[in-house]
């Protein structure tokens, strides 16, 4: 598994000197302290009602409560998302999609929270046809072609690279908000007539599993063409819950795993908790590195130690 470097934006004079100190001495962090026990601490995680997100957030927070955490989700707006961490009103969240969607958020409130470093790498931004469309680029969008460009929820950073994308090529139609659901029906009835239609998109997303899509050129380079996905948590949160944060800190997966979860959902009918819970057993090795945490005494551990 890869592991990340972390990045602590703001910190105490005191706990970065302990933290050089320590790495001059090579010495390792040894987790939480003796006295910590994570069993019935509360945590809470937010994040942006967006397919992906639930998908890496419920995965998260089930791993989080077999180390014996109480959490909570809670489902807000992006810019609200950034606040409620930055205010330490909620603990953190894995849905910090950098360094352009939420660049804006990043530049506002990251100095006012720990960024723990990519979760997911190789995401990526943009427009996205169906394949059956002739145009491959965005300079050749026109109204010709479609009447609008069907986005997400207003205020996404994707949206306003969007909205920047129309004024950078001049087009004649505008980007017209909507939700991750309604823009994946629209892109889904028009598929099924074989209709013209232009979507805001974002890979992981399992509609590239599930249609044949794919993301336009962007020959002036407005979109990101690979970003990455970030755990962020609010200051204190590693003095507080230090098993939590090792975890959190841990946690990487890539676009196969979160595209697994997704398709699930999408496709197989389950409940998002039901496909975290079968993308969990079924990469039981993967979820025991990032548990892999003193102070984290699990359910999968205690049935080893009675074996």
């Amino acid at each position: 598994m890869k592991k990340k470097n972390m990045n602590i934006w703001k910190t105490s004079a005191g706990i970065g000197a302990a933290a050089l100190l320590l790495a001059a001495c090579g010495e390792e962090n040894t987790g939480a302290d003796e006295d910590y026990s994570p069993e019935g601490q509360e945590i809470e995680l937010t994040y942006v009602a967006w397919e992906s997100e639930l998908a890496s957030t419920n995965v998260i927070a089930k791993v989080l409560e077999e180390a014996g955490y109480d959490v909570t989700l809670t489902v807000v707006e992006q810019a609200p998302m950034w606040v409620s961490v930055a205010n330490g009103d909620a603990d953190g969240f894995v849905g910090a999609w950098l360094p352009s969607d939420m660049a804006s958020e990043y530049e506002q409130y990251g100095d006012d929270m720990v960024d723990l470093g990519a979760n997911l790498e190789g995401s990526r931004t943009g427009l996205a046809v169906p394949d059956y469309m002739d145009i491959t680029s965005i300079d050749e969008l026109s109204s010709d072609v479609v009447d609008e460009i069907i986005g997400i929820d207003a205020g996404a950073g994707i949206m306003m690279s969007t909205e920047e994308v129309v004024d950078v090529y001049d087009l004649d139609i505008d980007a017209s908000p909507s939700s991750d659901a309604a823009m994946t029906a629209a892109l889904d009835a028009a598929i099924d007539n074989e209709d013209p239609i232009v979507v805001t998109a974002w890979q992981p997303h399992w509609k590239f599993n599930s249609y044949d899509i794919r993301f336009l050129e962007d020959p002036e380079g407005v979109y990101e063409e690979e970003e990455e996905i970030r755990t962020m948590v609010r200051e204190g949160l590693e003095e507080d819950h230090p098993v939590a944060f090792e975890i959190l800190d841990n946690f990487y997966w890539d676009a196969d795993d979160m595209n697994e979860v997704m398709l699930d959902v999408a496709e197989n009918d389950m409940e998002i908790e039901e496909a975290a819970q079968q993308w969990i057993d079924n990469n039981r090795e993967t979820v025991d590195e990032w548990l892999a945490v003193e102070g984290a005494e699990t359910d999968n551990e205690e049935a080893d130690n009675e074996e």
